[in-house]
This record gives structure tokens, sequence and C-alpha cells, in this order.
């Protein structure tokens, strides 16, 4: 049985950078690594830029790290952008 999609969404200002301003999407994956993987598959060289410039949030939940975080079907996943500082 496959998974239930994921909804993943993106800011503004990222989806303008990456997706054309696309900013929400229906993934089907069982882990944070396969929803990063079908992004990228969407998007080549998308994969690369979720892991370096943003930090995710699961149904509200922050996950610093952990791209083998499951995913729930129906979860919401937010890419947040990281902020910079010095």
């Amino acid at each position: 049985m496959a998974p239930a999609p994921a909804r993943v969404l993106f800011t503004g200002d990222f989806s303008d950078r990456y997706t054309g301003g696309v900013k929400e999407f229906e993934i089907e994956a069982t882990n944070l690594r396969g929803v990063i993987k079908a992004l990228d598959e969407l998007y080549p060289g998308l994969g690369e830029h979720l892991e370096k410039e943003t930090t995710v949030a699961i149904d509200g939940e922050i996950h610093e790290v952990g791209y083998s975080q499951p995913v729930r079907p129906g979860c919401e996943i937010f890419f947040i952008p990281k902020i910079e500082g010095g």
C-alpha cells in the first residue's frame, strides 16, 4: 500500500527562488528523506538547498536534523529558511 500524501509547504521567498513560486505540494513518502528526494526529482538540485538552507517542522514540531524522521499520512511539513547570524 502506498503511503498517504503529506502536505509540504514553503515560504514565499524560498518558493520564489527554487520552485517558480509554487508553495505547496502533496508528496507521498514514509520519511523526511523521501520527501526531500521527491522534491529534488521535481526540481533538480532543490534537495541540496532544503538540506543546507532550511529547518523542518512536521505538524508544528521543529526537527533540526533527522532525515529518517517518519512522515505520517496527511501530516504537514513546513520547510523554514534558516536565519543567518553572525
